[in-house]
């Protein structure tokens, strides 16, 4: 197998369909079942198993999956290297956030990162989803969870408390909320990933299972704009709930478990010039943000 094979090969197996490893690797499906097909002939073994509901792997494909997988890490490792040896800060830099902090801290951060090093192009991967850093999917990552990859450089950006949020227009209509009554009465904001997981319902660590769910998302900035309509209460990031002029509700509580950021890299490419002037700029910009914060207190 060489590396071009082994692109196509893996990407079928994560994707299981044609349709899915051909949107991963930018070209067409006959392209990936071309490939597919040639290299289970140059290595005469069946890979896949065809069916109805995608591909899956045979016994031999099984086998070339682990080796496939070491290509592809010792790949990945050499590109960095290479990109590791890049003094000058210029060219393209992949970061992985989600939609909330690229609006509100991200942009504002790059607006001024590309007065000083116009040559430095940021590329913006909004998604609530954790890509993956090893496998060059991004070169830095903001994420709301530490990860424990002994890989990756992690820093933590910021530890903003959490406090109840609603729009004045909703509480005009529903009043405050009682505590100990579950939220009986009122309507909730929610994160779809927590109602698909069946995760109990809290608000500042108090059971919510009595408010309806009027709405959910599965981005942070869908949320804040649902909440903003008026559609119901929500948690939110102490500074991003005031940005957006929600009313505090519960001003004297907070959540147990504060609301934190961390910047994420790759050992390999964190001394690269253009990911490190990427880095300076989204580290000015989180402690501007929480330096204000703090002067509100």
């Amino acid at each position: 197998m060489n590396w071009d094979d082994t692109r196509f090969f893996l990407a079928l197996c994560r994707e299981q369909t044609l349709r899915g490893a051909a949107r991963q690797l930018g070209v067409d499906q006959a392209t990936v079942g071309r490939r597919i097909a040639a290299l289970e002939q140059a290595l005469a073994a069946t890979l896949f198993l065809r069916s109805s509901d995608g591909y899956r792997l045979t016994a031999s494909g099984e086998a070339a999956y682990g080796a496939a997988l070491k290509m592809e890490q010792s790949a990945h490792e050499l590109q960095r290297r290479l990109q590791g040896l890049d003094d000058k800060p210029s060219g393209k830099v992949r970061l992985a956030t989600t939609d909330s902090l690229a609006a509100d801290v991200v942009i504002p951060a790059l607006t001024r990162l590309h007065l000083q090093h116009p040559q430095v192009q940021v590329e913006i991967k909004a998604s609530s989803e954790m890509l993956n850093l090893t496998r060059r999917e991004a070169d830095l990552a903001i994420r709301t969870i530490k990860p424990d990859n002994p890989d990756l450089l992690v820093r933590r950006l910021a530890q903003w408390p959490v406090g109840l949020f609603a729009a004045a227009s909703y509480l005009e209509r529903h009043g405050q909320p009682q505590p100990g009554n579950g939220f009986a009465g009122h309507a909730r904001v929610a994160w779809q990933p927590h109602l698909d997981a069946s995760v109990g319902a809290t608000l500042l660590d108090e059971p919510a299972a009595q408010a309806q769910v009027s709405c959910s998302a599965n981005t942070s900035l869908l949320i804040r704009r649902a909440m903003i309509a008026g559609l119901g209460l929500g948690e939110l990031p102490v500074p991003v709930g005031e940005r957006d002029g929600l009313v505090r509700v519960w001003p004297d509580r907070l959540r147990a478990q504060p609301y934190e950021v961390w910047l994420v890299s790759h050992a390999d490419l964190r001394h690269t010039a253009r990911v490190e002037v990427v880095v300076q700029a989204l580290v000015q910009a989180f402690t501007e943000t929480t330096a204000g914060r703090d002067a509100q207190d």
